[in-house]
């Protein structure tokens, strides 16, 4: 009895001792491969972070080149931006000085205006003085009344334009500034009208009568003139005989300028004798009505056998001029 439970016991402990033993080698094993894993881990992470300090540094390198890169255009740009400051100052020195010469100059050229506008006002005013003084069979000699050859000895002055669209097209900034220059060689005048040469008003509520001469109406008329591009005929003649039939006999000074560069009627010869009995003498020799006319080279624009309307423009208004006391200007450029 006892022998049995001697053995049993031995056998019980033995089974123990085999338990803890197995535990105690499983652990160890463990532990055995955990340390066997860290150094293969530490080695593979090692390598990693070496190959991306490489990559860094390479980069570290490639930005720092392009740094000193950028750096030498910025030095490059700084200094071109220092030449260009400097360029400028010496435009704006170049600037102020032309402005100084075109400010004299202007403020001469502003005098010479206001001395001849003085002139020739003087001029319009002694013509009656003149007359009282030394009676009315005297007459005043050309050369005292004409400014560029044209008689300015006017009260009333009448514009005929040709508005077709040769004159618009090419000669329209010219027009202006002949304009403008007439009426500055007539610095005080009764009264101003502006036809075209199909003797259409350019302002119709002033139809029939005289436009007053004022600097606001002077540069209403410029302004207007700017876009008048009215139906034309290019022929000036019914316009110089609706200003004669219309003005011509009102007993004032008149006088007329006719801007145009072409003639597109059927006879000249007939156009110069209506002019002329439209404006005949009175009993003194006087016409009612003192004809200028200005020739604008538009025909030079245009093929040669297309510039027969130029030519005979320029053939009819000197005939008409001459026998008219006035003057035919020619121009020769269209530069304004």
């Amino acid at each position: 009895m006892s022998r049995r439970t001697r053995r049993e016991m031995q056998t019980f402990s033995l089974s123990f001792l085999d338990v803890i033993c197995c535990g105690f080698g499983a652990v160890i094993l463990l532990l055995v491969l955990t340390k066997f894993a860290e150094p293969m881990i530490l080695v593979q992470t090692t390598e990693d972070l070496e190959a991306l300090v490489v990559t860094l540094e390479e980069q570290l390198v490639e930005i720092r080149g392009e740094t000193r890169v950028v750096n030498q255009q910025l030095v490059s740009r700084r200094e071109q931006v220092s030449e260009v400051e400097e360029r400028v100052a010496r435009l704006q020195g170049d600037l102020s000085a032309v402005e100084g010469r075109h400010r004299a100059t202007r403020d001469r050229a502003h005098v010479t205006t206001r001395i001849e506008g003085q002139l020739a006002e003087a001029r319009q005013s002694l013509t009656e003085e003149m007359q009282r003084v030394l009676g009315d069979s005297y007459r005043r000699p050309i050369d005292d009344t004409t400014i560029g050859g044209i008689p300015v000895d006017s009260e009333y002055v009448i514009f005929i334009i040709d508005t077709s669209g040769s004159m618009f097209g090419y000669a329209w900034p010219l027009l202006l500034r002949k304009l403008e220059e007439i009426l500055d060689a007539y610095p005080s005048l009764k009264g101003i009208q502006v036809m075209n040469d199909m003797g259409q008003y350019m302002f119709p509520r002033y139809a029939g009568r005289w436009i007053p001469d004022t600097p606001a109406r002077r540069r209403a008329i410029i302004d207007t003139l700017r876009g008048w591009n009215v139906f034309s005929n290019s022929s000036p003649v019914e316009g110089i005989e609706a200003a004669i039939r219309t003005f011509g006999r009102s007993g004032h000074r008149v006088s007329l300028y006719v801007m145009g560069d072409e003639f597109s009627g059927s006879s000249i010869d007939a156009a110069v004798q209506t002019v002329a009995r439209l404006n005949a003498p009175d009993a003194s020799g006087e016409r009612p009505v003192r004809i200028h006319a200005v020739g604008f080279p538009v025909m030079f624009t245009q093929p040669a056998n297309l510039q027969t309307t130029g030519i005979r423009f320029a053939t009819l208004m000197r005939a008409i001029t001459e026998q008219n006391g006035g003057t035919f200007v020619g121009l020769i450029d269209l530069r304004p």
